[in-house]
């Protein structure tokens, strides 16, 4: 039996079944029938579905469980990448139980004070000294604890909640670093990662009011996107980048290496900066692979006019090795894990005062 109960949402009711390979071949089916493509208007257009299975009684034992499980079922495919399909389960079920939970809990997070954020050292690869922090954001709830960004930032942006957060995140990132370039370390910089879904609206009006009420430098601000969002919607997103860029702001691709990795757009946009990608960087300095593709990484950077930073450095050979390279920054736990804003200030005045680097801080 088959129903449309709303917008593109459909049921099928099968009222017999030999087993479950029965029902993921006919889901199977669906999906391949689906995806033939069909002319309209001497146009071809394709078709996906995302399918989600509940059976009884395992599942629920009337009708209203069962649907509501097979939902969770078809978002749970949705997550997976759409087009294909998924069996209730009951992993499952408390999964969407804690999203639930972190979703009502982020939407108070920001009224309840409970964002915070955390800075890890940017140290210049040659000499050592600390030029600038990497802002991250984390969250303590009372009742969930310590959430990993991991969990918290996808279901943010789900929820349609993080350009809320990621505007609260520049604002206090832009202040702290304007404070901290008053009072200890003049040419700081600050970078903060940017959400594709920050570029939907308004995200240069943003940037500019940011730096107006911090009375931060454009310059000393450096904004992380992926290649995924380059390449995705470059058309939308070239304007924005070209404005930012020309109020001085930088732009540095995040994870350099693991995304689309075409080389056009590193012509076509307007970017300051590659950071190389942790993977890349755990294998030096004896993975053959890793050797070559970080130095062609900053070889082809700098001719290109750019700079390059290696993030997940942690030992003392990998931060050799690329200083011998001449990769222009570092970050990782060789030089500090992530700290508050007061171990982060102590670490810049102990360097100051005499002291090389950053400090070994936890």
């Amino acid at each position: 039996t088959l129903a449309r109960v709303g917008g593109d949402e459909f049921v099928i009711v099968v009222n017999a079944y030999e087993n479950t390979g029965h029902l993921i071949a006919l889901a199977q089916r669906i999906l391949d029938t689906i995806a033939v493509p069909f002319a309209v208007a001497d146009n071809e257009y394709y078709m996906g579905a995302s399918i989600g299975l509940s059976l009884f009684p395992e599942d629920g034992h009337d009708v209203a469980t069962l649907m509501r499980n097979a939902d969770s079922a078809m978002y749970h495919a949705k997550q997976c990448g759409r087009n294909n399909f998924q069996f209730f389960t009951a992993e499952l079920n408390r999964h969407l139980q804690r999203r639930f939970m972190i979703e009502q809990a982020l939407r108070r997070a920001l009224a309840t004070n409970e964002l915070s954020l955390v800075y890890q050292p940017i140290v210049d690869s040659q000499c050592g000294r600390t030029i600038g922090a990497e802002a991250l954001l984390r969250w303590y709830n009372s009742e969930l604890g310590n959430v990993s960004p991991v969990e918290f930032i996808p279901v943010a942006e789900d929820a349609g909640l993080i350009v809320e957060i990621g505007t609260w995140v520049l604002a206090r990132a832009c202040e702290q670093v304007a404070q901290w370039r008053r009072t200890l370390a003049p040419d700081l910089i600050i970078a903060v990662n940017l959400s594709p879904r920050q570029f939907k609206s308004g995200l240069v009006e943003r940037i500019e009011r940011c730096l107006e009420q911090s009375g931060l430098e454009p310059e000393a601000l450096e904004l992380e996107i992926t290649e995924r969002l380059l390449m995705s919607d470059s058309d939308a997103v070239l304007p924005m980048l070209s404005a930012l860029s020309a109020m001085g702001v930088r732009i540095s691709v995040d994870d350099f290496g693991t995304g689309y990795s075409s080389l056009s757009y590193l012509k076509r946009f307007p970017l300051h900066n590659l950071k190389i990608d942790r993977s890349f960087v755990a294998g030096l300095p004896d993975h053959r692979d890793s050797i070559a593709i970080t130095q062609a990484v900053v070889a082809m950077a700098h001719s290109l006019g750019m700079n390059v930073t290696a993030e997940g450095v942690e030992t003392a050979e990998q931060a050799a090795f690329l200083r011998a390279i001449a990769c222009d920054k570092q970050q990782g736990y060789f030089y500090s894990r992530p700290v508050g804003a007061g171990a982060y200030a102590r670490s810049l005045s102990d360097a100051q005062m005499g002291f090389a680097g950053v400090a070994q801080l936890s």
